[in-house]
């Protein structure tokens, strides 16, 4: 993958048909990444709290992120991005997850690998951007570790 990841005040490279002028928070991930496994119920959680905000991009063709949404129970449709994987260069994906926080064509925020610390404040600023309430996707106790290398 890229060496230098978007940093937040970057501009956002294109997503084939998605508007990221709007605030979104935009996922990426690989269906083989243990972490990336781990880390779906909290992706479905924002999903489904980020009132249309949420866009997944997985690693993978769409056979194997349907797949992945069968055996995960997740909802949310993936846009694949297949080897070379030219969507997660051009965002500088260094690590899956990894989660972004845009607004108005700009990174807002980011978190790499599995970071609930991380991935709550990612959170937050996408709910602050887009003025709901966006729950953190995990809390201590739900059993999911605090860091996970992706």
């Amino acid at each position: 993958m890229a060496t230098d990841p978007l940093r937040p005040g970057d501009e956002v490279p294109g997503i084939p048909e998605v508007d990221l002028s709007p605030p979104a928070l935009v996922a990426f991930y690989k269906v083989t990444c243990p972490t990336c496994q781990m880390a779906a119920p909290p992706m479905e959680r924002l999903h489904r709290t980020a009132d249309g905000g949420f866009v997944a991009v997985v690693q993978d063709a769409h056979d194997r992120a349907a797949a992945f949404a069968r055996e995960y129970g997740v909802s949310f449709a993936s846009i694949p991005d297949e080897d070379p994987y030219p969507i997660s260069r051009a965002w500088g994906v260094r690590v899956v997850p990894t989660l972004f926080a845009t607004s108005e064509g700009r990174v807002e925020d980011l978190a790499e690998s599995w970071d609930r610390e991380g991935w709550a404040r990612v959170a937050a600023r996408f709910g602050e951007l887009r003025g709901i309430l966006v729950p953190a996707p995990s809390e201590e106790g739900d059993g999911l570790p605090p860091f996970r290398p992706g």
